[in-house]
């Protein structure tokens, strides 16, 4: 029998700043306390990640709409995504027990928001149309304008002197930058006046991944399928000319993916529990070793 030595094909290279922030973390934390000691209902999803969701559903959470009109609960819980201050009134005045548990850093999003208005600006929004958190942002200004892609700014015919942006916390800082600039060039006699709200969690990932692409050639992503962030990740991986392949579990690897590869770059999106890194890490590991 002939004996085959088993040599490692790739390095596996960890970004520095990856994986789920603590606004989520906390998020969870509180849904799990709230749980152990009566019956709760999370009024969307903590994180948009589907093994944070079954971990919750065993331990007998609900999951109910922040649009619907009732939940099988009394209690709920606002997720970390955060929102309007007319939904969450809603259901206080519908007799449920609201229990908030907004990112701190959504909060200044809002609260940054809410001074432009205050101030007289014109509010836009640079983020994406229907996700929760730019939602919540707009839900208590119905003038604020939401711009994702510099076709959105073209069209933007605001006729007033003053325009007050912000943008969704899970941006990227570099287009929201760019789309700040268009905003002026688009109107040059308006007084435009922006409020960073990308959050430091995710402009330390942002710059982590500008790390890992300038040493690999091949990222791996780990994530829910419908997390925004993460889909933005590996976009931006092939933006810096990088390979790139959005994972939820180690079961999504392919072995073809890593012909002629000697390092593989590993991050992950601010919802991606440690636990499902952990378990994509470990399968590359043995891939790594051709086991």
């Amino acid at each position: 029998m002939m004996n085959v030595k088993l040599e490692t094909k790739f390095d596996v290279i960890e970004a520095s700043h990856y994986g789920m922030c603590f606004g989520v973390k906390a998020a969870i934390k509180a849904a799990e306390k709230l749980s152990a000691m009566r019956p709760v209902t999370v009024l969307g999803e903590l994180a948009h990640n589907a093994s944070v969701k079954r971990g919750l559903e065993s331990r007998g959470v609900s999951h109910g709409k922040l649009e619907a009109d009732s939940a099988v609960t009394k209690n709920v819980l606002i997720t970390a995504h955060g929102a309007s201050d007319k939904d969450r009134l809603r259901w206080k005045n519908q007799g449920y027990r609201v229990t908030d548990t907004t990112c701190p850093l959504v909060h200044k999003a809002h609260q940054a928001l809410a001074q432009l208005v205050l101030a007289g600006y014109v509010p836009i929004v640079i983020g994406k149309a229907g996700h929760v958190e730019v939602r919540g942002l707009v839900g208590d200004f119905p003038s604020a304008v939401i711009v994702q892609t510099l076709d959105d700014v073209a069209g933007l015919n605001l006729d007033t002197e003053k325009i007050g942006v912000i943008s969704q916390t899970t941006q990227q800082i570099t287009h929201v930058e760019v789309m700040v600039q268009a905003i002026r060039e688009r109107h040059p006699e308006a007084q435009v006046k922006f409020v960073d709200t990308v959050c430091k969690p995710t402009k330390e990932r942002q710059q982590a991944l500008l790390d890992l692409c300038s040493q690999v050639k091949l990222v791996i992503v780990v994530g829910g399928s419908n997390s925004n962030n993460t889909a933005q990740l590996a976009d931006k991986c092939r933006k810096l000319g990088c390979r790139a392949y959005h994972v939820q579990s180690p079961s999504d690897l392919k072995a073809a993916w890593f012909d002629n590869v000697e390092r593989v770059g590993l991050t992950a999106g601010t919802s991606t529990p440690q636990s499902d890194i952990s378990a994509v890490k470990r399968k590359l590991m043995k891939m790594s070793r051709g086991s």
